[in-house]
Parts: C-alpha cells; sequence; structure tokens
C-alpha cells in the first residue's frame, strides 16, 4: 500500500543506470491491480544521445509495454510543458520509482522552486535518495500530485488478473491456446510457446510473465496454506541436512 484514492501513477526510470524494463512490468501490475493508469517517465534524457533515448523507447514498445510515455529532463526542462499538460484538475497523481531517478526534483519544476529537499547528483548524474516519506502537493491547476520514497523493493501482490491486463499481448495469445486451462510451460498446442518459439513474443518478457504470475499465485495463498508451505519446506531442509551428515 502507497497510497489511496490515485486516479494516475507516474512510473518514473532514468534513462541512464536505472533503466529497467522488467521493472516497468512489475510497476504496471501494481497501477493495474489498484486500478489507476500509468503513465510511464524516462528523466534524465541530457545524460544520453537522441538516438540511445530512441532506442530505449523501441526496446519498451518491442516488449510489448503500450502505455503512454514521457520523456524529460529536469536539468534543461525538456518534456517538463507535456508532463504539466497531463495534469488535470481534481484528479490526484502520484510519482513511483527508485531512489534518484528524480521525482521530487519535477515536482520543485512544477511549482517553480526548490520547496522539497533534493541532493547534488553523484559524479555519473545520478540523484541520491533524500525523500523519506509520502507528501501530497496541490498544485497551482488544482491537480494533486503525491510524491513518494524511492523503492528498493517491489514485491508482487497483485490477483491474476492484473496480471493479465499488464501482459495482455500474452494474454490474447493465449485465447487461442489449445486448452482453456493452459499453463503456458509445456503443453503441447500452446500458442504462447509457439510465439516465444517463432520470435514473435519476447522470452524475457515471457519469463518475466511466468515469474509475476508465481509470485502472485503465491500472495494469494491464505496465511495457513502459506505457513504450511513454509514448513514443509523447512522440513525438506532439515531432512536434507540429516542426510549429508550420514
Amino acid at each position: 500500500m502507497i497510497a489511496a484514492n490515485i486516479d494516475f501513477a507516474f512510473i518514473v526510470q532514468s534513462c541512464h543506470y536505472d533503466f529497467n524494463l522488467r521493472r516497468f512490468d512489475r510497476y504496471l501490475v501494481m497501477a493495474n491491480e489498484g486500478h489507476i493508469e500509468p503513465i510511464l517517465v524516462l528523466t534524465k534524457t541530457d545524460l544520453i544521445t537522441r538516438d540511445e533515448l530512441e532506442q530505449k523507447l523501441t526496446a519498451i514498445r518491442q516488449s510489448g509495454i503500450t502505455t503512454t510515455i514521457l520523456t524529460l529532463s529536469n536539468t534543461n526542462g525538456a518534456g517538463l510543458d507535456e508532463f504539466r499538460q497531463l495534469l488535470v484538475s481534481g484528479k490526484t497523481y502520484c510519482l513511483l520509482g527508485s531512489s534518484g531517478v528524480g521525482k521530487t526534483t519535477i515536482i520543485n519544476r512544477l511549482v517553480g522552486q526548490d520547496m522539497f529537499d533534493t541532493k547534488a547528483v553523484s559524479g555519473t548524474g545520478e540523484g541520491i535518495h533524500t525523500t523519506a516519506r509520502r507528501q501530497l502537493i496541490v498544485l497551482d491547476q488544482c491537480a494533486m500530485l503525491i510524491d513518494t520514497p524511492g523503492m528498493r523493493e517491489l514485491g508482487i501482490l497483485a490477483s491474476s488478473d492484473a496480471i493479465e491486463d499488464s501482459f495482455n499481448d500474452i494474454h490474447d495469445l493465449a485465447a487461442s491456446c489449445q486448452y482453456s486451462n493452459c499453463t503456458h510451460i509445456k503443453e503441447t498446442g500452446c500458442s504462447v510457446l509457439v510465439a516465444v518459439e517463432n520470435g514473435s513474443l519476447s522470452e524475457d518478457r515471457y519469463k518475466n510473465y511466468l515469474k509475476l504470475k508465481k509470485e502472485s499465485e503465491f500472495h494469494e495463498l491464505s496465511y495457513l496454506e502459506k505457513r504450511k508451505k513454509d514448513k514443509a519446506f523447512g522440513r525438506f531442509i532439515k531432512s536434507a541436512k540429516t542426510q549429508l551428515k550420514k
């Protein structure tokens, strides 16, 4: 739980060292679970060339992500006007992303002053973790924006429906599978596996889909079922250690 009553989520990554397609997938699943419209924001465009930026945008689209993408630089202001145009009066937005990607600096640029603390960037151009709490700001156009601390880890607590919504390309392929309960792992006649084999579906995206789906299924287990599973694993480890001692 990050915040409540959010309409839009700006999922922020730096174009530099922070860029990670699989992490985008995780954030998109989180947004879909909360019925929040996601917008991808690539910051620090001034640290890479135009060709490098185009390559990252192409990689996002080729991975199957169709969400709106905004690129900007807090240093030279490129893209900030487009960011402002996305803010609608009466709507609530939040900024999500790792530490140091420029979330708080975006807010300072929007309000026109250094209202919130930031730290100088490192020698590589990356920011330093500063924000330690959530805070809501009402902007001039009466849109509300919530800054959040940088996330070091991002687990999946989402339902299977949120996973399917986030991977709608795989969901569409699955409709043609031979079996309605296909796991898309080893079944004959699986359209998803065929797409991976012929290259029309990225193997990395497919593997991330299976990984997130497995995490989601685990978290959907009841507390007692989790305890039972953990205890069974504990007994297995204890038995294995006993066998090794022999």
